[in-house]
C-alpha cells in the first residue's frame, strides 16, 4: 500500500509540473490525498487537484517586537505569525536560553512585558506556565515564559525585557545553543 501511495506521489508531482488533473485511486472514484516533500521548500499535496506550493513566495505576515537585555540594550527584530518568542529569539542570536526547548518544563525562557497594555493583549497563562514561573528569577506581574508568547498582529510592537538571570537548575550560567 505505502509503495503504491509513494508511486502515486511521484506521479501527481509530474502531473502537477505539467498541469494536469489529480491523481486517482485505481477505482477512479476518489482522488488520492497526498502529501510529500520534495527538494528545497517545495511541497506538494493532493487532494483534489494536484498543485506545488512554494512557501518562498507566500512572504509570512511579521510583526516587529523589541528585545531589552539585561545591560538595557534593544535589539528589534521582525517574528512571523505563529512563531514563539523564543524561537525567534534563538533565530536572531539573542541570549533567551529555553533550557527545556519550550516544553513547559523550566523558566528559562522567562520574559517580561514592558507594556501592560500588551500584556493584557496575550491569552491568560496556563497553569503548567504559571508553576514554571513561580521558579523564575525577578518574576513581575507581567512575566511569562517566551516558549508561550506566540507571535500575533495584535503584538506588532511588542518590547519584551529579558531578567538579569535564569534559574537553570541543572547547568546554571551555561547557554545551551538551540537544536
Amino acid at each position: 500500500m505505502l509503495s503504491r501511495i509513494s508511486r502515486l506521489g511521484v506521479h501527481a508531482l509530474s502531473r502537477a509540473r505539467l498541469g494536469q488533473k489529480s491523481v486517482t485511486s485505481r477505482n477512479q472514484e476518489e482522488p488520492i490525498r497526498a502529501c510529500m516533500n520534495y527538494v528545497g521548500n517545495r511541497s506538494l499535496c493532493s487532494a483534489t487537484e494536484a498543485k506545488v506550493n512554494d512557501r518562498s513566495e507566500q512572504p509570512k505576515a511579521k510583526i516587529s517586537v523589541t528585545f531589552v537585555d539585561k545591560d538595557g540594550d534593544e535589539t528589534v527584530i521582525n517574528v512571523p505569525i505563529g512563531m514563539s518568542m523564543l524561537e525567534a529569539a534563538h533565530e536572531n542570536d539573542i541570549e533567551l536560553e529555553g533550557a527545556c526547548e519550550g516544553s513547559l518544563a523550566c523558566s528559562t525562557c522567562h520574559v517580561i512585558v514592558t507594556d501592560v497594555d500588551y500584556y493584557n493583549k496575550l491569552e491568560d497563562p496556563e497553569d503548567e506556565e504559571n508553576d514554571m514561573l513561580d521558579l523564575a528569577f525577578g518574576l513581575t506581574e507581567t512575566s511569562r515564559l517566551g516558549c508561550q508568547v506566540i507571535a500575533s498582529p495584535e503584538l506588532d510592537g511588542i518590547r519584551l525585557a529579558l531578567p538579569a538571570a535564569t534559574r537553570n537548575f541543572a547547568v546554571d550560567g551555561h547557554v545551551p545553543k538551540p537544536h
